[in-house]
């Protein structure tokens, strides 16, 4: 009987401890997926950040050299003017224009061994203020527009929107503009045609208004793709 006893708590105890094997395997699992989160969610709040303080491509290179040099890179003009000479596990960067930004970490090989690039597009879909108004009168200018970088143009009508840019002074020096993001701040709109102004345009079905034109599409096109019309 007591053999028994002794047999069926040793039984439990095994049980107990592949219970408790599957348990920390099971917590350590979960502590492991909340901490991958907690990463996802700070690239994502980073990636966030970035596109709120890049609305340019010159916002853009200025919050990547920004950055850069937390990251421990420094100018490649500063380094040369100061006659100092790239070594390995260098990190430089360089400018051209404000607007493109090359980064370089330098290794140990020979550069006849080659080098690993990785390259990226700055591009921001916009409205572009031409650079010289039409005309300019009792301190109003009257400014032309263009599309730029593939914007959608049904998608910011009516929405409020800021102004970001440069603007050249006749002196040559230049201003940083940066209008709509505070809350105080004045803000742009560009407004819908109104509704009693706009018959034709409601009268067109989805795919053959601007919407349908900003695939690709032109009116021609979607004609003759539709027989009977």
């Amino acid at each position: 009987m007591n053999s028994y006893r002794y047999q069926s708590n040793t039984m439990n105890d095994s049980h107990k401890e592949r219970r408790n094997s599957k348990w920390n395997v099971e917590m350590h699992g979960f502590l492991i997926q909340k901490q991958k989160k907690k990463e996802l969610e700070q690239v994502a709040k980073a990636y966030r950040n970035f596109l709120n303080v890049g609305k340019t491509e010159r916002e853009c290179v200025t919050q990547i050299i920004r950055e850069a040099r937390a990251a421990g890179y420094e100018s490649l003009e500063e380094k040369t003017a100061k006659g100092e000479k790239l070594k390995a596990g260098d990190k430089v960067y360089t400018v051209g224009m404000k607007k493109i930004i090359a980064l370089f970490h330098i290794g140990q090989d020979d550069i006849s061994e080659g080098m690993n690039i990785l390259g990226a597009h700055i591009d921001s879909p916009r409205l572009d203020v031409k650079q010289n108004p039409l005309y300019e009168d009792t301190d109003l200018a009257y400014l032309d527009t263009h599309y730029y970088g593939g914007v959608k143009k049904y998608q910011w009508v009516t929405l409020p929107l800021a102004i970001h840019g440069v603007v050249v002074k006749k002196d040559g020096s230049t201003a940083e503009v940066n209008i709509g993001e505070d809350e105080d701040d004045p803000i742009v709109y560009i407004t819908d045609l109104l509704i009693h102004l706009a018959g034709k345009q409601m009268q067109k079905k989805s795919d053959r208004s601007d919407r349908g034109r900003e695939s690709g599409h032109s009116d021609r096109q979607q004609t003759t793709e539709r027989p009977g019309r």
